[in-house]
């Protein structure tokens, strides 16, 4: 028995509306994915730009203290670069002066050789002259303390040596204390007659702003000047440097004391060379904290 059309008719509505209704259902479903996955999107867009403006702002920020912290840390470099070759230059000066000062004595260089003299070339250079001192024309330097002989304060003895060519050469004779100042104190420190000296040529000695003027009319002087006492008393060919005298041999009395010339010479450029570099490294170390807290 076949049924009648009409019949279908209700349940096929039913079936189309059920679908329709499943269809919007998927449909909604969609467009809410579709919104998710572009609020996605844009949140990421949102998040890498805001993260980009922040780098931005970092690097901004640290751009100058940077470039402070490069230039400072340069120079501080170059600093102690500089100390270092200072210190090569000092420890080659003193071997120079060393070897000089220990080599065996070498006659003097003769009187017409002495204009064209570098006092870089004789510096400390150990040498042996003969002539007869003045003792009359002695000049008495003062100094706070005798060096290495000892701490007390007194006076370097310069006295002109008379060569056989008669050309003069000041000799300091060493180190005498203020009790022993006047030459009546040492009498037999005075030596007459031929004398064999052996000792260290120096060139004249630099003053500076805390240097008192010499004054040779009242026998005050303060440098090692061999020009000016030359003209002090009228020697004439007077050698333009001056003999610091060995300790030995000891003259009578054991006044002067030779061997006065200060051979100990400091050398902290090693030091400087690490602190510069230190102030450098701590340089560095305060610009990376820094750098770290404003992140």
């Amino acid at each position: 028995m076949r049924a009648h059309p009409a019949l279908f008719l209700p349940l096929t509505l039913a079936v189309r509306i059920g679908l329709l209704h499943s269809l919007e259902g998927v449909l909604a479903v969609r467009q809410r994915c579709i919104k998710a996955e572009r609020g996605g999107s844009k949140l990421k867009m949102e998040t890498s730009a805001t993260g980009r403006i922040g780098a931005n702002l970092f690097r901004t920020r640290l751009f100058w203290p940077a470039l402070f912290t490069g230039l400072c840390c340069a120079f501080l470099v170059s600093l102690g670069i500089w100390q270092l070759q200072r210190l090569a230059w000092k420890e080659g000066l003193i071997a120079q002066i060393e070897a000089r000062a220990k080599a065996p004595p070498t006659p003097l260089p003769a009187p017409n050789q002495w204009p064209s003299l570098d006092p870089q070339s004789y510096e400390y250079r150990h040498v042996e002259l003969d002539g007869t001192l003045e003792n009359d024309k002695e000049a008495l330097v003062f100094r706070p303390s005798g060096g290495g002989l000892m701490q007390e304060p007194g006076y370097l003895v310069l006295t002109p040596l008379r060569l056989a060519s008669g050309a003069y050469v000041i000799v300091n004779r060493g180190f005498v204390t203020e009790a022993n100042k006047m030459p009546g104190a040492r009498l037999a420190g005075q030596t007459e007659g031929p004398n064999h000296i052996t000792g260290l040529m120096r060139q004249p000695e630099s003053r500076n702003f805390f240097t008192p003027a010499d004054n040779p009319a009242t026998g005050q002087y303060f440098t090692r000047d061999p020009a000016l006492i030359a003209a002090h008393f009228g020697l004439s060919n007077a050698a333009p440097f001056n003999i610091d005298a060995d300790a030995a041999p000891l003259p009578p009395g054991g006044w002067p004391k030779g061997g006065a010339t200060a051979l100990a010479f400091p050398n902290n450029h090693l030091s400087y060379a690490l602190t510069w570099f230190g102030l450098a490294l701590a340089l560095l170390g305060v610009f990376i904290a820094f750098a770290r807290q404003k992140r």
